[in-house]
């Protein structure tokens, strides 16, 4: 195997949503580098059926799955599919998305799909999980978030902030239910991360100007998230649960544009 991880996820199967490009292929690879065998979800199944040949290749671990059907009844068949005879220790729900619509114009069907994907899915794929991991008496429950919503507010994703200050809510309330069953559920709040599928926030333009208002000084890298993810699957994060790790490039800590011109102006 190549790509040799610290951490060690050998014996264990992890489904990932959201898992053809960007953050959740980042988190497929690490995972799987990890020794972890992976069942790579994503709507588009093209995307991950290239992932699992390029990892394959590679002597890794992964199965293309396709995630088209969020309703209770079609996530819990997922997860009961990729359970069958193996089991599932880790769950990653990386899946979601922002229609960027104004809150004036925003219509029943953007805010419908906006909160099933984000937000609503969290709750039929963990339901869905917990007769598994507990007979496997433990397992880790992961969510990607924003700092979006929880943390911070963009024009046009009111929507969007909703359901992950929301994923950041159930996180907590449902780390605090199955603690006793050893199962942990975390998440991680990314900020701006440079990936597929940003529109105009992804032209080079926009993401230098970005870029330049960080404090790190660049936008985030899928992998920033992936490395968080795999702390939080791994055995050493037995100890953490109903928590957010924040990976922004230190998005969240000046006030204003001022503070950063003065923090560029130190020596």
């Amino acid at each position: 195997m190549t790509g040799r991880s610290h951490f060690d996820l050998s014996g264990q199967r992890a489904l990932v949503t959201g898992a053809g490009r960007g953050i959740g292929a980042a988190i497929v690879t690490r995972l799987a580098e990890a020794g972890a065998e992976i069942v790579a979800a994503n709507r588009t199944v093209s995307h991950v059926e290239a992932l699992a040949a390029e990892l394959g290749a590679r002597g890794l671990k992964v199965r293309p799955e396709k995630f088209d059907d969020l309703s209770r009844r079609g996530l819990a068949s997922l997860v009961d599919r990729v359970a069958a005879g193996g089991g599932l220790d880790i769950l990653v729900h990386n899946a979601g998305g922002c229609p960027w619509c104004s809150l004036e114009a925003l219509d029943e069907a953007t805010l419908d799909a906006t909160l099933s994907l984000n937000l609503n899915t969290c709750f039929w794929l963990t339901q869905a999980v917990i007769p598994h991991m507990r007979r496997r008496r433990g397992g880790r429950i992961l969510i990607t978030s924003s700092v979006t919503g929880p943390r911070a507010a963009m024009v046009g994703a009111s929507h969007y902030a909703a359901a992950k200050a929301g994923v950041n809510g159930f996180i907590r309330s449902a780390a605090l239910e199955l603690a006793r069953d050893a199962i942990t559920v975390n998440g991680v709040e990314p900020g701006f991360i440079a990936k597929p599928g940003r529109g105009a926030l992804g032209s080079d333009d926009a993401m230098a100007r970005i870029a330049d208002d960080l404090p790190l000084g660049r936008m985030g890298e899928a992998d920033d998230v992936a490395f968080a993810m795999l702390y939080l699957a791994s055995r050493e994060a037995k100890y953490v649960t109903g928590q957010t790790i924040i990976v922004d490039g230190g998005a969240l800590l000046p006030e204003t544009g001022w503070a950063m011109d003065r923090a560029r102006a130190v020596p």
